[in-house]
Formats: C-alpha cells, structure tokens, sequence
C-alpha cells in the first residue's frame, strides 16, 4: 500500500518518524491537552499509539496521520481517520486530532481535518464520517461545526469509559459527502 500524505496551506499530515515521538508523549502527558481523556497517557503508552497509527498508514495508507509545519517541519501533533470497531453505532470512519497546546487556536485543527475530509470523500469514497468528543469539550465541538459538522442529538457513553466518569457522555457529530461538498 502506498502511503499517502495530505498537504495543506500550512501543513503536511504524513507517516511518523521516531523524532515525533518525544513531543508526542509531551503532548500526551500534558493535563491541559488531555482534559477530556481519562487519563494522560505515559510514555509507553504514548509510542504505542504512534506505532499503531504508523502502521495502519503502511498497511492501508491512512490513520491519524503525524501532522507538522511546512514552513519548519515542526511536528504538531496528530490528525487524520480511524475507524474505531468499539463504538455503538460502529462501523464508522471518524475525522479526529490532537495537537500540542502551543498549537491550539491558530485553525490548524480545522485545516487538517479538512484535508482528511476530502480524503475520506474522495479517495476512500466514504458516504458519511463521523466525531464524538466528550459533552464538555467545547472546543472540539466548535472544530467540528467549523468543519460544517452536525451534532446528531445521539449522545452515548463512551464504551472505554466508566459510565460514571464524568467524560463518559459524548456528543455525535456527522457530515455526509453531499453536505461537505
């Protein structure tokens, strides 16, 4: 399989390299980027991620891919799609990011999941994609209808959650292809 790599104005979404993954694990271990995660995630924990989402990009050509500058290379953190098997109303693809908080506020979130948008539409031939985030997570959710993403109104507790925790509820958010074009 060939992997591919998106490009944006300002971004370049690509397969990961061993030098991401120091931010990586800074970004992941970070409280204020991981508020609406049950937990930071340890270094472990964090190269492991990056070795899955690596590895589904060689095996079929698309994951969250690593996402960096253009300019400087710099690496941001992470966006693409997945297709989480877990979920109640699996099968599904979803568009998702996480970025290093030096990064925050600045449309990068926007911008690349855009890219991965017409990824999803164009070369996979995608009907629908989806995102969910935590109810809380505003900010999520403002990329979302940034994205001219709708929330469905089927709010579900997250299956990896305990149904106590407070960011067991998340919200739904689609768009079909029609609508993003």
């Amino acid at each position: 399989m060939n992997t591919k790599e998106l490009e944006t104005d300002r971004l370049c979404l690509r397969q990961w390299r061993d030098d991401d993954l120091r931010v990586f694990a800074e970004l992941n271990s970070d409280p204020v980027v991981m508020e609406y995660f049950p937990k930071c995630l340890e270094r472990a924990e964090s190269d492991s991620l990056a070795d899955t989402c690596k590895q589904l990009i060689t095996d079929r050509g698309w994951s969250f891919w690593a996402a960096s500058l253009k300019e400087s290379g710099a690496f941001i953190g992470f966006v693409g799609l997945h297709d989480p098997a877990y979920l109640p109303f699996s099968p599904c693809v979803e568009v998702g990011w996480r970025l290093h908080k030096n990064y925050w506020g600045q449309g990068y979130a926007t911008e690349a999941a855009n890219a991965s948008l017409r990824f999803a539409f164009e070369e996979l031939h995608l009907d629908e994609v989806v995102s969910f985030t935590t109810v809380r997570n505003q900010r999520s959710r403002s990329v979302m209808e940034r994205l001219g993403m709708t929330n469905t109104g089927n709010n579900f507790n997250h299956p990896k959650i305990e149904p106590d925790h407070p960011l067991s509820e998340h919200v739904l958010y689609k768009i079909t292809k029609s609508d993003w074009r």
